[in-house]
Protein backbone atom coordinates (compact mmCIF):
# COMPACT_ATOMS: atom_id res chain seq x y z
CA UNK A 1 0.00 0.00 0.00
CA UNK A 2 1.27 3.75 -0.94
CA UNK A 3 0.33 6.20 1.47
CA UNK A 4 2.52 8.82 0.26
CA UNK A 5 3.89 10.84 -2.37
CA UNK A 6 6.71 9.68 -3.80
CA UNK A 7 8.76 12.34 -3.25
CA UNK A 8 8.64 12.60 0.64
CA UNK A 9 11.12 11.38 3.62
CA UNK A 10 11.06 9.92 7.03
CA UNK A 11 13.46 11.44 9.11
CA UNK A 12 14.45 8.31 11.65
CA UNK A 13 16.65 9.55 14.54
CA UNK A 14 17.86 6.73 16.63
CA UNK A 15 17.29 4.13 13.45
CA UNK A 16 19.04 0.73 14.25
CA UNK A 17 17.02 -0.73 16.52
CA UNK A 18 13.34 -0.78 18.60
CA UNK A 19 10.92 1.73 17.43
CA UNK A 20 12.77 3.77 15.20
CA UNK A 21 13.59 0.78 12.86
CA UNK A 22 10.30 -0.29 12.96
CA UNK A 23 8.87 2.40 12.20
CA UNK A 24 11.42 2.99 9.41
CA UNK A 25 10.31 -0.14 8.11
CA UNK A 26 6.60 0.61 8.50
CA UNK A 27 6.89 4.21 6.45
CA UNK A 28 9.50 2.76 3.37
CA UNK A 29 6.53 -0.25 2.79
CA UNK A 30 3.26 2.52 2.57
CA UNK A 31 5.82 4.47 0.01
CA UNK A 32 8.22 6.88 1.59
CA UNK A 33 12.00 7.39 1.40
CA UNK A 34 13.69 7.28 4.65
CA UNK A 35 16.84 8.84 5.96
CA UNK A 36 18.11 6.95 9.03
CA UNK A 37 20.64 8.50 11.35
CA UNK A 38 22.46 5.90 14.34
CA UNK A 39 25.27 5.44 16.28
CA UNK A 40 26.86 1.64 16.39
CA UNK A 41 30.10 0.27 16.27
CA UNK A 42 31.25 -2.00 13.58
CA UNK A 43 30.52 -5.38 15.40
CA UNK A 44 27.00 -4.20 15.78
CA UNK A 45 26.79 -3.61 11.79
CA UNK A 46 26.06 -7.41 10.97
CA UNK A 47 23.11 -7.14 12.22
CA UNK A 48 22.09 -3.82 11.21
CA UNK A 49 22.89 -3.97 7.45
CA UNK A 50 20.16 -6.76 6.49
CA UNK A 51 17.33 -4.78 8.01
CA UNK A 52 18.38 -2.02 5.81
CA UNK A 53 18.67 -4.58 2.82
CA UNK A 54 15.12 -4.69 3.63
CA UNK A 55 13.69 -1.44 3.90
CA UNK A 56 16.05 -0.58 0.41
CA UNK A 57 13.96 -3.45 -1.00
CA UNK A 58 10.52 -1.65 -0.98
CA UNK A 59 12.36 0.52 -3.66
CA UNK A 60 12.46 4.40 -2.31
CA UNK A 61 14.95 6.53 -1.37
CA UNK A 62 17.17 5.28 1.28
CA UNK A 63 20.11 6.98 3.50
CA UNK A 64 21.75 5.89 6.58
CA UNK A 65 23.89 8.08 8.61
CA UNK A 66 26.54 6.29 11.29
CA UNK A 67 27.23 9.42 13.12
CA UNK A 68 26.37 11.57 16.59
CA UNK A 69 22.96 12.57 16.20
CA UNK A 70 23.37 15.03 18.88
CA UNK A 71 26.45 16.96 17.70
CA UNK A 72 26.45 20.00 15.33
CA UNK A 73 28.45 18.44 12.90
CA UNK A 74 26.23 15.07 13.01
CA UNK A 75 23.13 17.30 12.29
CA UNK A 76 24.64 19.49 9.44
CA UNK A 77 25.91 16.25 7.45
CA UNK A 78 22.82 14.34 7.94
CA UNK A 79 20.65 17.55 6.48
CA UNK A 80 23.20 18.33 3.84
CA UNK A 81 22.95 14.96 2.60
CA UNK A 82 19.45 14.50 2.44
CA UNK A 83 19.25 17.90 1.01
CA UNK A 84 21.29 16.51 -1.75
CA UNK A 85 19.91 13.39 -2.07
CA UNK A 86 15.99 13.99 -1.66
CA UNK A 87 16.34 16.56 -4.69
CA UNK A 88 12.63 18.01 -4.61
CA UNK A 89 11.76 16.02 -1.93
CA UNK A 90 10.42 16.79 1.40
CA UNK A 91 10.15 15.91 4.95
CA UNK A 92 6.85 14.85 5.60
CA UNK A 93 7.81 13.01 8.99
CA UNK A 94 10.62 13.24 11.79
CA UNK A 95 11.18 11.01 14.85
CA UNK A 96 13.49 11.36 17.37
CA UNK A 97 14.11 7.95 18.89
CA UNK A 98 16.97 8.90 20.80
CA UNK A 99 18.08 6.49 23.55
CA UNK A 100 21.07 8.29 25.13
CA UNK A 101 20.52 8.38 28.37
CA UNK A 102 22.04 7.90 32.31
CA UNK A 103 20.40 5.18 34.32
CA UNK A 104 22.04 5.98 37.66
CA UNK A 105 20.40 6.62 40.62
CA UNK A 106 20.39 9.82 42.73
CA UNK A 107 20.63 8.46 46.13
CA UNK A 108 23.16 6.21 47.72
CA UNK A 109 21.50 2.28 47.68
CA UNK A 110 21.33 0.66 51.00
CA UNK A 111 21.51 -3.00 50.05
CA UNK A 112 24.15 -5.32 49.41
CA UNK A 113 21.78 -6.34 46.77
CA UNK A 114 20.89 -3.19 45.50
CA UNK A 115 24.45 -2.41 45.77
CA UNK A 116 24.93 -5.26 43.01
CA UNK A 117 22.75 -4.32 40.46
CA UNK A 118 23.21 -0.13 41.09
CA UNK A 119 26.63 0.15 41.69
CA UNK A 120 27.29 3.36 44.45
CA UNK A 121 27.78 5.75 41.34
CA UNK A 122 25.65 8.53 41.51
CA UNK A 123 23.75 10.81 39.01
CA UNK A 124 25.68 14.28 38.79
CA UNK A 125 24.68 17.45 37.72
CA UNK A 126 26.26 16.71 34.01
CA UNK A 127 24.70 13.30 33.94
CA UNK A 128 21.33 15.29 33.96
CA UNK A 129 22.00 17.92 31.74
CA UNK A 130 23.40 15.36 28.78
CA UNK A 131 21.00 13.15 29.26
CA UNK A 132 17.56 15.85 29.01
CA UNK A 133 19.89 16.96 25.86
CA UNK A 134 19.86 13.65 24.35
CA UNK A 135 16.60 12.53 24.79
CA UNK A 136 14.64 15.71 25.55
CA UNK A 137 15.30 18.99 23.67
CA UNK A 138 17.39 17.31 20.96
CA UNK A 139 14.23 17.23 19.10
CA UNK A 140 14.02 20.85 19.00
CA UNK A 141 17.48 21.08 17.77
CA UNK A 142 16.40 18.57 14.86
CA UNK A 143 13.43 20.48 13.97
CA UNK A 144 15.08 24.57 14.13
CA UNK A 145 17.81 23.01 11.72
CA UNK A 146 15.53 21.13 9.43
CA UNK A 147 13.26 23.59 9.16
CA UNK A 148 15.85 26.29 8.43
CA UNK A 149 17.23 24.01 5.68
CA UNK A 150 14.03 24.19 3.78
CA UNK A 151 13.46 20.65 4.65
CA UNK A 152 9.58 20.41 5.86
CA UNK A 153 6.94 19.75 3.59
CA UNK A 154 3.96 21.54 3.57
CA UNK A 155 2.06 18.93 6.52
CA UNK A 156 4.72 17.53 8.41
CA UNK A 157 4.67 15.25 11.50
CA UNK A 158 6.97 15.31 14.22
CA UNK A 159 7.30 12.62 16.79
CA UNK A 160 8.57 11.86 19.80
CA UNK A 161 8.66 8.69 22.68
CA UNK A 162 7.86 8.58 26.47
CA UNK A 163 7.67 6.20 28.82
CA UNK A 164 5.49 5.84 32.37
CA UNK A 165 8.61 6.80 33.79
CA UNK A 166 7.04 10.87 33.12
CA UNK A 167 4.73 10.14 35.80
CA UNK A 168 6.49 7.30 37.51
CA UNK A 169 9.75 7.43 39.88
CA UNK A 170 12.09 4.57 39.04
CA UNK A 171 15.13 3.70 41.02
CA UNK A 172 17.75 4.90 38.54
CA UNK A 173 15.60 6.74 35.79
CA UNK A 174 15.70 10.40 37.82
CA UNK A 175 17.56 11.18 34.34
CA UNK A 176 15.77 9.67 31.74
CA UNK A 177 12.28 10.53 33.54
CA UNK A 178 14.03 14.73 33.61
CA UNK A 179 14.18 14.43 29.79
CA UNK A 180 11.09 12.38 28.95
CA UNK A 181 9.19 15.28 30.58
CA UNK A 182 11.28 17.86 28.63
CA UNK A 183 10.90 15.97 25.67
CA UNK A 184 6.80 16.60 25.95
CA UNK A 185 7.43 20.07 27.13
CA UNK A 186 9.27 20.84 23.55
CA UNK A 187 6.75 18.87 21.56
CA UNK A 188 3.86 20.85 22.84
CA UNK A 189 5.67 24.27 21.76
CA UNK A 190 6.41 22.94 18.59
CA UNK A 191 2.94 22.29 17.96
CA UNK A 192 1.73 25.58 18.67
CA UNK A 193 4.84 27.79 17.29
CA UNK A 194 5.54 25.39 13.86
CA UNK A 195 1.74 24.98 13.50
CA UNK A 196 1.77 27.96 11.04
CA UNK A 197 4.24 26.59 8.72
CA UNK A 198 2.20 23.21 8.38
CA UNK A 199 4.52 21.03 11.21
CA UNK A 200 2.28 18.96 13.91
CA UNK A 201 4.38 17.69 16.95
CA UNK A 202 3.22 14.65 18.88
CA UNK A 203 4.12 12.75 21.57
CA UNK A 204 3.61 8.59 21.37
CA UNK A 205 3.93 6.92 25.11
CA UNK A 206 4.39 3.34 24.53
CA UNK A 207 4.05 0.47 26.91
CA UNK A 208 6.66 -1.26 28.85
CA UNK A 209 8.62 -2.64 25.05
CA UNK A 210 11.16 -5.30 25.00
CA UNK A 211 13.93 -2.79 23.03
CA UNK A 212 18.11 -2.93 23.78
CA UNK A 213 16.99 0.65 25.65
CA UNK A 214 14.55 -1.38 28.31
CA UNK A 215 17.25 -3.90 28.61
CA UNK A 216 19.80 -1.13 29.85
CA UNK A 217 17.67 -0.29 32.91
CA UNK A 218 18.18 -2.64 36.32
CA UNK A 219 15.46 -4.70 37.16
CA UNK A 220 13.83 -4.77 33.42
CA UNK A 221 12.86 -8.81 33.63
CA UNK A 222 10.84 -7.44 36.18
CA UNK A 223 9.27 -4.50 35.12
CA UNK A 224 7.94 -6.97 31.95
CA UNK A 225 6.46 -9.51 34.06
CA UNK A 226 4.83 -6.76 36.30
CA UNK A 227 3.42 -5.27 32.62
CA UNK A 228 2.54 -8.55 31.05
CA UNK A 229 1.02 -9.11 34.54
CA UNK A 230 -1.15 -6.28 34.04
CA UNK A 231 -1.84 -5.67 30.20
CA UNK A 232 -5.09 -6.34 29.51
CA UNK A 233 -3.51 -8.31 26.13
CA UNK A 234 -1.32 -9.93 28.52
CA UNK A 235 1.89 -9.05 26.60
CA UNK A 236 4.36 -6.39 26.06
CA UNK A 237 4.28 -3.76 23.56
CA UNK A 238 5.71 -4.11 20.47
CA UNK A 239 8.13 -1.95 18.30
CA UNK A 240 5.70 -2.83 15.40
CA UNK A 241 2.58 -1.88 17.36
CA UNK A 242 4.07 1.92 18.10
CA UNK A 243 4.94 1.72 14.07
CA UNK A 244 2.04 1.22 12.99
CA UNK A 245 0.12 4.06 15.14
CA UNK A 246 2.85 6.58 13.64
CA UNK A 247 2.38 5.59 10.53
CA UNK A 248 -1.37 6.12 10.85
CA UNK A 249 -0.88 9.57 12.29
CA UNK A 250 1.10 10.54 9.23
CA UNK A 251 -1.54 9.85 7.24
CA UNK A 252 -3.91 12.96 5.75
CA UNK A 253 -6.60 12.20 8.04
CA UNK A 254 -4.54 12.68 11.30
CA UNK A 255 -3.90 16.02 10.24
CA UNK A 256 -5.47 17.64 13.16
CA UNK A 257 -3.94 15.50 15.93
CA UNK A 258 -1.22 17.96 17.43
CA UNK A 259 0.13 18.87 20.53
CA UNK A 260 -1.46 15.79 22.29
CA UNK A 261 1.04 12.58 23.51
CA UNK A 262 -1.18 9.22 22.96
CA UNK A 263 -0.82 5.95 25.16
CA UNK A 264 0.17 3.15 22.62
CA UNK A 265 0.20 0.34 25.23
CA UNK A 266 -3.18 -1.79 24.72
CA UNK A 267 -4.34 -0.56 28.02
CA UNK A 268 -1.17 -1.22 30.18
CA UNK A 269 -1.47 2.27 31.48
CA UNK A 270 -5.24 2.24 32.52
CA UNK A 271 -5.36 -1.21 33.96
CA UNK A 272 -3.66 0.04 37.44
Amino acid sequence: MTAFPPDQWALVLGASSGFGLATAKKLASQGLSVCLVHRDRRGAMDRIEPEFEAIKGYGHGFLAFNLDALSADGVAETLNGLKAAGGTGKLRVLLHSIAFGNLKPIAPVQSEADKAVYGETLTEDEDMARTIYSMGTSLLTWVQAAFRAGLFAADARVFGLTSEGNEVAWRGYAAVSAAKTALEAVSRSIAVEYAPYGIRSNIIQAGVTDTPALRAIPGADEMKKHSIARNPFHRLTTPEDVAGVIALLSQDDAAWVNGTLIRVDGGERIAG
